[in-house]
């Protein structure tokens, strides 16, 4: 044990030239008795993480907690999830209070492993916070103004018979001066007008100031996008009477997310579809649990399975892969944000087992419970507006996809049939697609999306 010496023998010479054995004597050594103090650090819930809110502690200072047991629930730019503590201890303090914010990686917690290190551990959390309210930047010195300089003292020098310009012979002339007793400033002795009129009292008109040149424009740092380097527009100040809400961790993410895909190339393409047998279809599959947004989901999975190249990916802006798996991401507005739940492996799930995921999967999304793979590992996304009577929309193409299919209402539309009758009992329902041009071509959109051309999803949505 480290507070037990250890014991050396060594040998001596003895009576009869034998050699015995003696113990050394005991050295007792200090032991340094350390407390024991973890921090509890944010933690990166998601790759675009940068930092997180805490939304409420689950324990209190003063609690006794386990490995495992769920401490705080932090909201990430995603979802709120619980954090679980990786050690045994004593929650001696709290960093940051729920409401607060902090980086990724800080520390929100100090967790004591006994009684005995509480004390020291409050003590340490009290000189976190004093460093932290010293790291105020230092106020900026007031610009002084430059010394004013004196005027230097004019040189006199004696009237002189030099040359002078036409323009002071013409004012010398004009106000009656005699040039031989002007003395010429120019070079050489040369008069100028500025010398005549300095001596008939005119003062000389002030130059206007040339106007300042303009800043030359810096390249963006290294790493940084193209978007982001462009001047953004002057922050106009509220209107007065206005409340000022800043963003959420969600909201944040959300407007970050459509900058970031407003910088890729996209193009967008829309077509109608009956949906007379995807209707006929729902009226059987609704009471099962199966929603038209399922039916839409499934259409589309079977339809990706045979133009893959639709459900591939972009993530570095220099290449693109092909997925294995065909993972559909749907669009569900919550309470102050908006989440993309993944139905994984559409293309090998019948629909019941499809309905029986997504109720799981909705009823996370609405708490806020999502982990980290049920929301990113989308490789085509779906939204759905048309169940609030929205026409048709754009909508905007999710960083690292390579597609999203926009869906709008169905509604009675009369068309003619092939003996030229017209009908009114037939529902459309208007679809857009928004492509990333950089990865499909206009060859696989026309395959994709024509009917003319044996389209898959149109045949999938009217035959399912």
């Amino acid at each position: 044990m480290a507070s037990l010496a250890s014991l050396s023998i060594y040998t001596v010479p003895g009576r009869a030239g034998r050699a015995e054995s003696v113990k050394a004597p005991r050295r007792r050594r200090m032991a340094v008795v350390r407390a024991k103090v973890r921090e509890i650090f944010m933690p990166a819930l998601s790759s675009t993480m940068t930092e997180g809110k805490i939304v409420s502690w689950t324990t209190a200072e003063g609690d006794r907690v386990s490995k495992g047991d769920p401490v705080v629930v932090v909201e990430s730019d995603k979802a709120d999830m619980d954090v679980e503590t990786f050690h045994d201890g004593i929650i001696a303090a709290v960093l940051v209070p729920a409401g607060g914010t902090a980086p990724v990686g800080a520390p929100i917690a100090l967790l004591a492993e006994s009684e005995e290190d509480v004390a020291f551990a409050q003590a340490r959390a009290q000189a976190l916070s004093k460093a932290q309210g010293e790291e105020t930047p230092p106020p900026h010195a007031a610009a002084t103004a430059p010394p004013t300089m004196a005027p230097a003292p004019a040189t006199v020098t004696a009237p002189t018979n030099g040359i002078a310009t036409p323009h002071a012979k013409k004012l010398a002339k004009q106000h009656r001066v005699d040039i031989s007793n002007v003395v010429g400033t120019g070079p050489n002795g040369r008069i100028t007008a500025a010398d005549v009129e300095a001596v008939v009292g005119i003062q000389p008109k002030p130059k206007a100031a040339p106007p300042p040149p303009p800043a030359a424009r810096s390249a963006p740092p290294a790493g940084i996008p193209l978007v982001a380097a462009v001047r953004q527009p002057a922050v106009l100040p509220p209107v007065p009477g206005a409340t000022v809400v800043p963003f959420t961790s969600m909201q944040s993410a959300v407007s970050r997310n459509m900058v970031e895909s407003l910088s890729v190339p996209t193009f967008r393409v829309g077509y109608a579809i009956k949906t007379d047998k995807l209707d006929a279809l729902y009226e059987k599959v609704k009471l099962k649990g199966v929603t038209k947004t399922l039916l839409l989901v499934k259409a589309a999975g079977m339809a990706l399975a045979q133009h893959p190249v639709v459900n591939a990916s972009c993530r570095d802006g220099k290449s693109f892969s092909y997925n294995s798996s065909i993972n559909i991401a749907v669009a569900v507005a919550i309470e102050g944000g908006l989440l993309t739940p993944v139905l994984e492996d559409v293309d090998k799930s019948d629909i019941y087992l499809l309905a029986q995921k997504w109720r799981a999967l909705l009823k996370k999304t609405r708490m806020k419970q999502l982990q980290p793979s049920e929301y990113s590992s989308g490789t085509f996304s779906l939204s759905n507006l048309g169940m609030f009577g929205v026409d048709r929309f754009d909508a905007i193409l999710p960083p690292g996809q390579g597609a999203i299919m926009a869906v709008g209402a169905s509604r009675p539309t009369v068309i003619a049939d092939k003996n030229g009758f017209f009908s009114i009992k037939n529902e459309m329902l208007e679809m857009g697609v928004l492509f990333l041009s950089a990865t499909i071509n206009d060859v696989e959109i026309a395959f994709y999306t024509n009917r003319r051309h044996n389209n898959v999803l149109t045949i999938m949505i009217s035959n399912i």
